[in-house]
């Protein structure tokens, strides 16, 4: 089978739990930096969206070094800055989880709008994807430098052409479906411990 930009992530997404449910802290990273790679496609449009992934997979893989025993479950990580009272930094390792999965959160909606509306342009599915997802939480610099970046983004069909052959829809549908859950958990998670509201300047 002919592979694809995903399918190094997609082949990495089962280990992300473990079996009790738990999300693993290095298998969660692994699949962030996996994603590294698709994030290149898109060019210098999203270089600060790349630049900004990275930083946050380093600030939560730095913590995990210095004690993978304790930080191995990826939520202990954040408990332990809860429980510190220094979550709310701007350097914490839960604001980095927090906007790295925002980040993804970006990826996976645009993903999922080229996946559904395939007469939309890259622009229309990024713009969208910007909306509903990183729009509310920007201040007006990053939203402005945003703005800026998604006209920038590469023509559909040339951007298709970048992510590879083979069965490309599905690998985008496996990508998006297996992702959105693992997402979705992080957010309701850093809700119960009330650190999913905020913002940038």
């Amino acid at each position: 089978m002919t592979e694809t930009v995903f399918t190094p992530a997609l082949q990495a997404m089962p280990h992300v739990k473990s079996p009790t449910g738990d999300t693993l802290t290095k298998p969660f990273l692994d699949v962030c930096r996996l994603v590294l790679p698709v994030i290149d496609k898109f060019g210098a449009s999203m270089s600060l969206v790349k630049s900004d992934v990275g930083g946050n997979i380093d600030r939560l893989d730095a913590r995990y070094a210095t004690d993978s025993t304790s930080y191995y479950l990826l939520y202990d990580i954040v408990r332990k800055e809860v429980a510190d009272k220094t979550a709310k930094k701007s350097t914490s390792c839960t604001n980095g989880l927090l906007w790295l999965t925002r980040a993804m959160d970006f990826l996976v909606e645009l993903f999922r709008n080229l996946l559904l509306n395939p007469d939309w342009t890259m622009q229309q599915a990024s713009n969208e994807a910007y909306g509903v997802t990183l729009k509310k939480w920007h201040g007006w610099m990053a939203g402005a430098a945003f703005a800026v970046a998604m006209k920038l983004v590469p023509d559909r069909k040339k951007f298709y052409d970048l992510l590879g052959g083979g069965n490309l829809n599905s690998e985008i549908e496996k990508f998006v479906s297996s992702f959105s859950p693992i997402l979705q958990e992080n957010h309701n998670f850093l809700k119960s411990v009330d650190m999913d509201d905020l913002k940038s300047s």
